[in-house]
C-alpha cells in the first residue's frame, strides 16, 4: 500500500528492505515512545523512500532514532532553537529542513522544521499527503 501510494506520486521513488518488526520494537523502546501508525505501516514495507535526487523522503528507523535522540539530547541546540521534545523527524529535503509528526499532543500531521529560521508549519494532513506533496514536485522547497 504505502510503496504503490509512493510510486503513484513519483514512479521512480526508490524503496528499501523492509523493516522487521524487531526493529521497530527496539527502536521505541530508544525512542521512548511508540512510532505513528502510518510511519510504522511504511517501515514494515520499506526501511525508507528514495525521493528526487536521492532525498531520504521517509528515513530509515536507524536514522530516525539517531536524528531524533541528537535533537532531543543536543545542548548546543537546546541554546539555538525551541525544544524538539514534541516533534518525532523522520525525513529531510535534502537542503537541512526536516519533516516531523508532532507527537505532544499526538496529531497525524506533518510539519516541516525550517533550520534556518527554527519556524515549525504545517505541510500535510497525514502520511500519505506528506508522500504525495514532496514526490510530486522536484522541487526541494515544495512546502514553501
Amino acid at each position: 500500500m504505502w510503496k504503490q501510494t509512493a510510486l503513484d506520486a513519483l514512479p521512480e521513488a526508490g524503496f528499501r528492505a523492509p523493516a522487521q518488526e524487531a526493529e521497530l520494537a527496539e527502536a521505541e523502546v530508544r525512542l521512548g515512545q511508540t512510532l505513528p501508525a502510518e510511519l510504522r505501516q511504511l517501515l514494515l514495507e520499506s526501511n525508507g523512500v528514495i525521493g528526487h535526487a536521492h532525498v531520504d523522503t521517509v528515513w530509515t528507523i536507524d536514522r530516525i532514532v539517531e536524528q531524533n535522540r541528537f535533537f532531543w539530547s543536543d545542548a548546543t541546540f537546546a541554546q539555538l532553537y525551541m525544544s524538539f521534545d514534541a516533534l518525532l523527524f523522520f525525513g529531510d529535503n535534502g537542503g537541512g529542513d526536516q519533516f516531523a509528526f508532532v507527537r505532544k499532543p499526538e496529531r497525524q500531521d506533518v510539519f516541516v522544521w525550517e533550520h534556518e529560521s527554527d519556524n515549525r508549519r504545517w505541510v500535510a494532513g497525514n502520511l500519505r499527503d506528506y508522500l504525495g506533496r514532496s514526490l510530486r514536485t522536484e522541487d526541494d522547497d515544495w512546502y514553501l
